[in-house]
């Protein structure tokens, strides 16, 4: 096992890490090079440490921190409770993925039984975490967390922030879960103000325009950062297909406001906004063109119609 290292922040501890996908792999490498030792492991040989989790945890000192970084649900479920039969009193089990906070308060309860710790830990970043950082918001115990420490430090970003310690089981990923929420909000109102801004013959070049709010607006961010690297790849956007896939996580937000009686106006229509990109045709508006039709006499697009603008005034709208 190699353990490159480049000078960056020494944060020595060893660690196990299941999973070396895009996440996980820019994982090991960071926290290798903030001084960590990891023993990764993956299905595929090629770029696994060991070839087992029984054989990763042998290599680990106790007490013994083995990081989780597979996808959420059976799998992750899976690899938890194989390691808590490999795993003993004292050590910790770290799920990163996306899982749902209540499937961390099971799995901290099966891992208490043989006095394992449970930290779970939201992660934010994706492909480019591996030169800036990740944002990471974890939950737990105080005295789990710290047995962590070393690897967090060498993963969050350089400054103060990009690491919370959020409160008890689930609470990481409940916090990571609201954050993914609010970004779905986000990528939804820049969306529709770029359909907006396309739509009218009054601004001429619309990569400009969000290019120029990037620099002492109140809207700047990462993500009309990247927005503008899209459109300047791609400007109208005329190769991606207007298709939004949910991760699950903006489900999870919404189901959560619902419990607990909190207004969640914008979140829930930028989740139900995907939902609509995935309709050839919306069952919904053809409801309401009928019923226009019906009580108003309305002009409808026939289903094979072509050329017809199904948004024009109607003259004899009596409304």
């Amino acid at each position: 096992m190699t353990s490159p290292h480049n000078g960056q922040r020494e944060h020595g501890m060893d660690i196990g890490l299941v999973g070396l996908g895009k996440m996980g792999g820019n994982m090991r490498t960071r926290m290798r090079n903030g001084g960590v030792t990891v023993v990764g492991y993956d299905h595929n040989p090629d770029i696994s440490d060991v070839g087992s989790l029984s054989e990763l945890v042998e290599q680990l000192p106790s007490p013994k921190v083995v990081w989780v970084m597979v996808p959420a649900g059976d799998i992750t479920r899976s690899t938890v409770e194989e390691l808590i039969e490999l795993l003993g009193e004292g050590d910790v089990i770290v799920d990163g993925g996306n899982s749902r906070w209540t499937d961390d308060e099971k799995h901290s309860v099966l891992a208490a039984e043989k006095g394992i710790g449970y930290v779970d830990c939201g992660v934010s970043g994706g492909v480019w975490g591996l030169d800036n950082g990740y944002a990471l918001m974890a939950g737990g115990t105080a005295e789990d967390i710290a047995k962590v420490q070393p690897a967090f430090d060498a993963l969050k970003p350089e400054g103060e922030s990009g690491f919370v310690h959020a409160g008890r089981v689930g609470a990481g990923h409940f916090s990571k879960m609201v954050h993914n929420g609010i970004e779905y909000a986000m990528m939804q109102a820049y969306a529709e103000g770029f359909e907006l801004l396309e739509k009218v013959d009054i601004v001429d070049n619309v990569t400009d325009v969000f290019d120029s709010w990037r620099e002492g607006t109140v809207v700047r961010s990462w993500l009309l950062d990247l927005l503008v690297n899209a459109l300047q790849d791609d400007p109208g956007l005329s190769k991606v297909r207007g298709y939004a896939e949910d991760s699950g996580e903006g489900r999870w937000t919404v189901e959560a406001a619902i419990d607990n009686a909190v207004p969640m106006h914008t979140i829930a229509a930028s989740l139900f906004a995907r939902f609509t990109s995935r309709q050839e045709e919306s069952p919904a508006m053809q409801a309401v063109a009928a019923m226009r039709q019906q009580f108003g006499g309305h002009a409808v697009r026939a289903a094979e119609e072509q050329g017809i603008d199904a948004a024009a005034a109607d003259p004899s709208d009596p409304v």
